[in-house]
């Protein structure tokens, strides 16, 4: 199982913990550090949508220009800005065996799932 997001993110660090605590084994990919593939983007977009990559509550978004964000508008558009501000991605991301199990951080959800 692969945790995506960016350790100095509150919501990842509380995702981690709660994995922690539970004993569940994963592997941390740091966007920040590791970076994101075009493959890996198209790949989660045709899973779960490009909209629901694209992190629109987060700073990053809110520090885009307005004219920058009516562009984001379609997959390639999407997967561009992803592509140049990784923190723009919505964390965190699990996968596991290429599936994405899911986004963001739910404990209920994770209870579930995980």
């Amino acid at each position: 199982m692969i945790v995506y997001g960016i350790k100095n993110c509150n919501t990842v660090k509380s995702a981690l913990e709660w994995l922690k605590k539970k004993r569940i084994e994963f592997e941390f990919h740091d966007y920040k550090s590791k970076g994101i593939t075009e493959a890996k983007l198209k790949d989660w977009s045709k899973q779960v949508g490009w909209e629901s990559l694209v992190n629109k509550r987060g700073t990053t978004w809110r520090q885009l220009d307005e004219a920058t964000q009516k562009k984001i508008t379609n997959e390639k558009a999407a997967i561009a800005l992803m592509l140049e501000k990784t923190s723009v991605i919505k964390r965190p991301l699990i996968e596991e065996n290429g599936k994405v199990l899911t986004l963001g951080f739910d404990e209920a959800m994770y209870k579930k799932i995980l």
